[in-house]
């Protein structure tokens, strides 16, 4: 069975680098021919992960997707991305350039993998715990207590919750020096408290803490621990509903004999960085995408890829084409935030969250998602709650939250959310494969499989 990690040896991983360094990615960015994008295309010599690396850098410099066309047959890729920036509007050259072909020079020349990325990763110097549970209301404000009281400070973090466990990359320095804490016996104190706190009674699954000194890129790593420990087999509790939220994404799995592909169509919801889990996930499996087309210019996300195994395979029985197809559900709706979000911005301060945690526990609410940042003195976090039983919070609770934080400093954003599906009936194969194998045929690479 496919594991959620990748596997090279020295002398490949060598021998890559060379052919990189011997043909340096080439980006070019045009604004002239599309009126509400900017194209960002990509060419470089292809490896494993290439893909990923590229999706990685847009997503991290807060780029949006709106189309990608993916090709990479042979020793060569190509990606043409059709982007835009937080606001809706298209680039400018010296706004983007640069940072895409440094960012993918520092990547592909195996350097730092953290460096290009954007928020937590930034951070100079701390010490990266990972945790593992399952979740429960209250849980969020357990862990920071326990931080708190080992006179740990929260200088980051990113907390993921999906089919009843939570993961979290948490961001730590020494309260009082400000430096990554490395005391073996400190650290294997926090380890032990945390993962007391993240067992709880009745955890079927084990507890998982993991300190580490290195830094890594957050959302990538949230994946692979998630992936890793199975979310994506569901697990329900009695009376539990499918959020309102999380509506489940059409993905289907099929052979393609002609071309020997595995041909994946995915559609679903549109939300920003869904390009980068769904590739995140083909890597993680040790998939390679081959060609791709990704359109996302309305409420929904069509994505149709064709795929191999790294060892060439296609699928091979049933329990591997259900495998891939939860594993990319799972990938989809573990960044789904659920619920109402606050946007807590304010001084930074020894055990600030610690107590914004608490407020909310006594006030019966419950973290689903979580991203927390340090810019400077200034903290800058976001949480999405809901009430204890999964359900909306009540206005009368979170304005008795908002007075009991400070209501200059915790902010309601009010967002516009499509909570029904679709009505839509496109067909994958009219709305996708025509306009792929459209590009896919011009370019003389790829003939249609129907």
């Amino acid at each position: 069975m496919m594991g959620c990690g990748s596997v090279s040896t020295g002398v490949e991983d060598e021998f890559e680098k060379l052919v990189i360094r011997m043909n340096p990615p080439r980006v070019a960015v045009d604004n002239n021919s599309d009126m509400e994008a900017t194209l960002v295309k990509v060419d470089s010599a292809n490896k494993f992960g290439s893909l990923l690396e590229v999706v990685q850098v847009l997503t991290d410099l807060k780029l949006t997707i709106k189309r990608a066309y993916i090709s990479s047959d042979g020793e060569w890729f190509m990606d043409v991305f059709h982007v835009v920036d937080q606001e809706g509007n298209k680039l400018s050259d010296g706004q983007v350039i640069e940072r895409i072909e440094q960012s993918l020079r520092h990547r592909s020349f195996g350097l730092d993998q953290s460096d290009a990325s954007i928020g937590i990763q930034a951070v100079a110097e701390q010490t990266t715990i990972e945790l593992l549970g399952r979740d429960r209301p209250g849980l969020l404000s357990e862990v920071f207590a326990v931080l708190s009281d080992l006179k740990c400070n929260v200088v980051g973090a990113e907390v993921w919750t999906h089919n009843l466990r939570m993961a979290s990359l948490v961001y730590i320095t020494d309260e009082l020096t400000g430096e990554p804490i490395t005391d073996p016996d400190r650290l294997d104190r926090i380890k032990k408290l945390l993962r007391y706190v993240l067992k709880g009674n009745g955890d079927k699954k084990s507890a998982k803490t993991v300190v580490s000194t290195r830094r890594m890129h957050t959302e990538r790593r949230l994946h692979q621990i998630m992936c890793a420990d199975r979310d994506y087999n569901e697990e329900s509790e009695e009376g539990e509903e499918l959020s309102e939220y999380r509506c489940k994404p059409m993905i289907s799995v099929q052979n393609c004999e002609e071309k020997g592909y595995i041909m994946v169509n995915l559609r679903c919801r549109d939300r920003p960085k869904l390009l980068f889990d769904t590739v995140c996930t083909f890597t993680d499996m040790q998939y390679v995408v081959f060609h791709g087309t990704v359109i996302a210019e309305g409420s929904e996300a069509y994505q149709e890829y064709y795929i191999r195994h790294l060892d060439e395979n296609r699928i091979s029985s049933e329990e591997e084409r259900e495998r891939l197809m939860l594993c990319l559900e799972a990938a989809i709706q573990r960044r789904n935030t659920d619920g109402l979000r606050l946007e807590l911005c304010c001084e930074d301060r020894p055990g600030l969250l610690s107590d914004v945690t608490r407020i909310f526990r006594e006030n019966g609410l419950s973290v689903t998602h979580a991203e927390v940042s340090t810019i400077g003195s200034q903290a800058m976090n976001t949480f999405y709650v809901v009430d204890a039983s999964g359900d909306p919070v009540q206005s009368g609770t979170i304005e008795a939250v908002r007075s009991a934080i400070g209501e200059r400093i915790l902010h309601v954003i009010d967002e516009e959310r499509d909570k029904s599906p679709s009505r839509e009936r496109i067909s994958l194969g009219t709305m996708i494969r025509s306009r792929s194998e459209k590009f896919l045929f011009n370019l003389g690479l790829i003939r249609s499989c129907s």
